[in-house]
């Protein structure tokens, strides 16, 4: 029997404030909220799932780096447009990815419009809410069932 594969998602800073937190922008569904549904998606899907949300830049590098799985979805949220460590961090790993924002980053304020993670993902889902996550797995689950 083959093992499941192991998708890893990320959730980088303030995204524990979901559903609280600028609701306009970010909808009304809460982390938890979220984070239950791609648990249902990943067990119909037959994959194995861990999440992981941090507010320090450090414990998401040591998370890319040092975690067991094949395929990793991140929310780097702010850090998408600052983090040179999140950046190398990806590439030092050379797993497929797929970089998550629920709403559209280039629609909105100026600095936010560039992500230093684009170019090394395999893919970007901006803008559809919690549903930008929800495709992201189901993005990554047809990926590793092709390339397995």
């Amino acid at each position: 029997m083959k093992p499941k594969s192991k998708i890893l998602i990320i959730h980088g800073p303030n995204l524990h404030l979901l559903g609280k937190r600028e609701p306009d922008i970010y909808g009304k569904l809460n982390l938890d909220e979220i984070n239950h549904k791609l648990t249902r998606i990943a067990e119909d899907k037959g994959v194995e799932l861990e999440i992981f949300q941090s507010n320090s830049e450090g414990e998401i590098v040591n998370t890319i780096t040092k975690g067991n799985y094949d395929f990793l979805i991140i929310n780097p949220a702010a850090y998408t447009h600052t983090s040179v460590a999140i950046r190398d961090s990806l590439l030092a790993v050379g797993k497929p990815a797929i970089e998550v924002h629920i709403s559209n980053i280039y629609k909105r304020e100026e600095f936010r419009k560039k992500s230093l993670v684009s170019d090394v993902v395999i893919g970007i889902i901006s803008g559809l809410g919690a549903l930008s996550y929800y495709l992201a797995l189901q993005g990554a689950s047809e990926y590793l069932d092709s390339n397995s």
